[in-house]
């Protein structure tokens, strides 16, 4: 069967117990000795690069295990947003989400550190953490809550733009509706860069340019692209405020289900995957930005320096608790 976002959200959150005692998860073929697909969900379209690849990967595991293994891809917010994926994989309705780190700040307060505004210098600086010790320390922090962290895969910079004027620096912020992702971090430093920060999910962001419920937002060129966003907000600043990367998880319960050689399969294919994202997401970067420019964006740069003192006591509060403070020196050393 295949699942609907009405089916999972009510076989998967309502009846998780039911489905965690008798075992049976949401792959195709589980228990049946067929093929076992693992279900992955995505908000952005087929075509985006986290979503090809884990397309890959699931071609991947397919020609290692002769077909024994696979994923099937539920792209386009089909399955709901990213805070329905992360509860419908935490209770095994579906197996794989990719989902932006700000969507697990308050659940998981240690990936805020990747969420932190000017704590990565840039992209080279970005990747250079998170697939080192730290970037390994920050995924295995999921399994004390159903969840098991594969990878990160790229989603920045982030920059602001917005349906009113071009930004500059902080004080042309103010006044503006800017959207951020439902986590107190962006809220936050949407505040401390001078605009009234509105939370909204990614997929009402265009209806709410559209009817200026809010003036802006801030979020990466492939999205702001994909979204057809810029065809209502035309002013992009080039604030490069955020670095923060995506998260690629899996249902502990389901890795648990698998064998031990698949769980190791799993996570290499997922690690292999990471490479080939990066190289489709440069690729995408640029053919966004020159697209949305050619359709009549307004570029500009900004006061970096001037961004980055706004946005100091941000970094200041959530490196305070939690024993965070320690690694975000190492991070911010690192650059």
């Amino acid at each position: 069967m295949i699942p609907t976002r009405r089916h999972l959200l009510h076989t998967g959150l309502i009846g998780a117990g039911a489905a965690a005692l008798s075992g049976c998860g949401t792959a195709t073929g589980t228990g049946s000795g067929g093929p076992r697909l693992l279900h992955a969900a995505d908000v952005h379209p087929a075509d985006y690069p986290t979503v090809t690849a884990v397309k890959w990967m699931g071609e991947e595991l397919g020609r290692l295990t002769d077909g024994r293994l696979g994923i099937r891809s539920f792209p386009s917010g089909q399955l709901g947003n990213e805070d329905d994926s992360i509860g419908l994989a935490r209770f095994q309705a579906i197996d794989i989400c990719r989902v932006a780190a700000a969507a697990l700040n308050n659940a998981f307060p240690e990936t805020s550190l990747l969420c932190l505004p000017y704590v990565f210098r840039s992209v080279e600086h970005m990747r250079a953490v998170v697939d080192g010790d730290i970037g390994t320390q920050l995924l295995n922090v999921f399994e004390g809550r159903g969840l098991v962290g594969l990878a990160y895969y790229d989603a920045a910079p982030r920059s602001v733009y917005n349906v009113r004027r071009p930004v500059y620096e902080p004080a042309d912020m103010k006044g503006l509706k800017i959207r951020a992702p439902q986590s107190d971090i962006f809220l936050d430093t949407v505040r401390a860069m001078g605009a009234n920060p509105t939370p909204l999910t990614f997929g009402a962001v265009f209806s709410s340019l559209q009817t200026h419920l809010i003036d802006g937002a801030e979020n990466n060129w492939p999205s702001y692209q994909s979204s057809r966003q810029f065809e209502v907000a035309r002013y992009w600043s080039d604030t490069r405020h955020l670095h923060s990367p995506d998260a690629l998880l899996i249902s502990k319960a389901s890795m648990d289900a698998l064998t031990p050689a698949d769980r190791d399969l799993v996570r290499d294919v997922a690690r292999r995957s990471v490479p080939l994202m990066r190289a489709e997401w440069d690729k995408r970067e640029a053919d966004a930005r020159a697209a949305v420019i050619a359709a009549g964006t307004q570029v500009n740069e900004v006061d970096l320096a001037a961004f980055a003192r706004a946005v100091e006591p941000v970094n200041a509060k959530y490196t305070a608790g939690a024993g965070l403070k320690p690694l975000y020196e190492q991070i911010t050393a690192a650059a």
